[in-house]
């Protein structure tokens, strides 16, 4: 891949029974297999995780936050490093959303207008501009292997005269952008890929608007954004299945911010290819495990004195060398070791649920396996106190 090359999605299996299906595509810094899960990095690294610890649980791609990056450490010292893969260690492949979403959540700090989004720092208040044309120039110097436009979230439900303005406002903002990345070159000397993204929130001409107008500006790849935003899991389902009966066979799809497992597998049937969140990283440091059979809150006074691993199929680095009750001592103690394990334990799981799901899809049983794992997973649902 040289310069602004366009990236196909190599279909390999799809599911009879489901829109399910399994493929790659590749980066400058790697191949990735889809199904795929992305470990938030949002200021550089996952947290409390090393390169080599999230490589070991399976990671072949990560996400970084263009607005946290821009703030700290700044891009004066990405340029001077070499750009994020040269700064962080990390060797694989990466993507860096708009900040988009950080901006939509600063709330009483932003002005949006046609023109970009003004915003005030939530470190020192300090005041900064972000145009598409902007965004795309920040993430030449991050070097990220996939870069997302600009866009606009707003929260469900809202009405559909706001929701029509964010998703005007967001076509704009991506004809612009893709513009200005076909204009200029990378800095690092390999290829950057740039995605759009679907907006419209939970109206249907809206959402089919976008992904018609999108695609005729023509992507690398496409996400469906705007939802796991405040919507019911019915709706979400419903506007994600709408989307990606409409995207191109040939292009990546990823949905952005949903990561519940139950949740990415209704997302993978319905032919999603790559998804992100922080649940596994942020619920791992409140003691919040996920295993086959359901979420255990380590928390709990039943797990001072359970000498069984914290997930007895699990083969993580956690599981097989410390005990439930061990783990419960650190967070009783607030040792940060604790945070570390379940962090490993939690993104391991979900990698490995992205590999079995690309196994069941290869080999053509991917309903029946999403049918056992939420019987089994649903069978204990533990809460925290």
């Amino acid at each position: 891949m040289r310069g602004n090359e366009e990236m196909e999605f190599l279909l390999e299996a799809s599911d009879s029974a489901t829109r399910a299906r399994a493929g790659r595509f590749r980066t400058a810094h790697g191949v990735v297999e889809t199904p795929q899960f992305m470990p938030v990095g949002t200021v550089g690294t996952v947290k409390t995780l090393t390169p080599a610890e999230l490589w070991e649980a399976g990671a072949r791609i990560i996400l970084g936050n263009t607005y946290h990056l821009y703030l700290r450490p700044g891009l004066e010292v990405l340029q001077a490093a070499g750009g994020l893969h040269r700064f962080n260690g990390w060797n694989g492949p990466i993507l860096t959303d708009s900040g988009g979403f950080q901006i939509y959540s600063l709330n009483d700090l932003r002005q949006v207008n046609q023109e970009g989004v003004e915003f005030r720092s939530h470190w020192d208040g300090s005041t900064h501009f972000f145009s598409p044309e902007r965004v795309v120039d920040i993430q030449r110097v991050i070097g990220s292997d996939i870069m997302m436009v600009l866009d606009q979230c707003i929260a469900n439900p809202s009405d559909e005269a706001a929701a029509r303005q964010a998703h005007l406002l967001t076509l704009d903002w991506a004809q612009r952008s893709r513009e200005h990345f076909l204009r200029q070159k990378p800095l690092y000397g390999f290829p950057q890929l740039q995605f759009g993204i679907v907006q419209g929130g939970v109206y249907d001409h809206l959402r089919k608007e976008s992904v018609r107008e999108l695609v005729a500006i023509g992507f690398d790849g496409y996400a469906i954004g705007g939802l796991a935003v405040g919507e019911d899991a019915r709706t979400r389902n419903r506007m994600t299945e709408l989307c990606t009966d409409l995207l191109p066979e040939n292009r990546v799809r990823y949905l952005m911010g949903v990561g519940k497992p139950e949740d990415l597998l209704d997302a993978i049937a319905r032919g999603v290819d790559i998804f992100d969140c922080v649940i596994p990283t942020r619920n791992a440091r409140n003691g919040w495990a996920f295993t086959r059979t359901g979420k255990v809150v380590i928390r709990n006074a039943r797990y001072r004195s359970d000498f069984a691993p914290l997930s007895a199929d699990c083969r993580c680095f956690c599981c097989t060398h410390f005990t439930r009750a061990y783990l419960h001592h650190l967070f009783r103690v607030k040792e940060m070791l604790g945070y570390r394990l379940l962090t490993i334990h939690n993104v391991h799981f979900f990698l490995s649920l992205m590999r079995q799901a690309r196994r069941h899809i290869l080999d053509g049983t991917f309903q029946d396996f999403q049918n056992r794992f939420l019987e089994s997973y649903f069978t204990h649902q533990e809460k925290g106190r």
